[in-house]
């Protein structure tokens, strides 16, 4: 199977808790695994009602426990949230605990607005250190050094693979410059894909931790037994990305039959702009999208989200993406 992995918020649905989400997440991955799924990632977002994986570690952990092979990370941290030795602490401690099966992925932008930013007692300027803290972190997640006086414990020589995330061409020059694995999140920032992969593979320089350029890209995927119910059930994507050009935040919704009756025109075709890289559909109409973004992008991995509001179908969506690519 064409390397396939998942990225996973938590999400709360309309009628469930925050507990429940966990829990179907955790459920989500095991599923995964015994499909043959290579990761699975939790992303950092605060003050969203519906998203349960801010305490990004500990969600992690939640997921590793649960399972024994598929790879568990961050997709991603956001860096200028937290000082880099405590990730290094946190993450040495998720490797310690399941080796060989951590992943961490690092973003520079909050996860967040400005006022829980300022929350999280952390300064919007963070973000212009990132360059500097993801090296600092590096360090403390290798060896010890001679004459090293701060050691990241449990962290140090762990060696917890680092991924840089990016929507920009920024992260894929720094992905390049320091030879590590890039993740574009072309899930709903696919403008710069193009153009970033592009940077990112002509400026690699190899690195002890990667010989050659690896880019990993997101997409939005969505299956179903047919086109007609795989596309109604993409309306409750599609009304959380409208709740979000609209800066409302709530819980995930059942889906519609007519989606249009929920965003206005412009609406519609700002979400579309952002949903540019999906595939939603049957077995054939999403093998033939998925197939058609990897030949485009020459991506080595697709990070998928899938976010549908009846887990059991979720978990259906995920054999047919499997199928799709095997």
């Amino acid at each position: 199977m064409f390397p396939l992995s998942i990225l996973e918020l938590g999400r709360v649905r309309q009628g469930s808790d925050r507990r429940a989400a966990l829990d179907e997440a955790r459920t989500l991955a095991q599923h995964a695994e015994r499909l043959g799924f290579r990761r699975l990632w939790v992303a950092e977002h605060h003050n969203s009602p519906g998203v349960t994986t801010a305490a990004t570690a500990i969600v992690v952990a939640h997921i590793a426990a649960g399972t024994s092979s598929i790879r568990v990370g961050a997709g991603g941290v956001m860096l200028p949230n937290h000082a880099p030795y405590v990730i290094a602490e946190q993450f040495g401690t998720l490797e310690t605990l399941f080796p060989g099966r951590i992943d961490l992925g690092l973003g520079r932008a909050p996860g967040t607005d400005q006022m829980t930013l300022r929350a999280l007692r952390r300064d919007a300027a963070n973000a212009e250190n990132f360059p500097q803290d993801v090296m600092e972190l590096q360090a403390f997640l290798a060896p010890v050094s001679p004459g090293q006086r701060i050691e990241a414990v449990p962290g140090s020589g762990t060696n917890v693979p680092l991924w840089i995330l990016g929507s920009s061409l920024f992260g894929a020059q720094l992905a390049a410059a320091l030879g590590l694995p890039y993740a574009f999140a072309s899930h709903f920032a696919p403008q710069a894909l193009h153009q970033a992969l592009e940077v990112y593979r002509t400026t690699f320089k190899p690195s002890e931790q990667l010989d050659k350029p690896y880019a990993m890209i997101g997409a939005n995927v969505i299956a179903a037994e047919t086109d007609e119910e795989a596309r109604r059930l993409a309306t409750s994507q599609q009304m959380s990305f409208t709740d979000l050009l609209r800066g409302t935040r709530g819980l995930m919704q059942p889906p519609i039959e007519d989606i249009d009756t929920y965003w206005s025109p412009q609406e519609k075709a700002h979400a579309a702009q952002m949903l540019g890289c999906s595939a939603v559909g049957s077995l054939e109409t999403v093998r033939t999208g998925l197939k058609k973004l990897i030949e485009d992008t020459e991506a080595d991995e697709l990070m998928i989200v899938s976010d549908i509001f009846d887990p059991a179908k979720r978990l259906k969506s995920l054999e047919i993406t499997a199928q799709a690519l095997a």
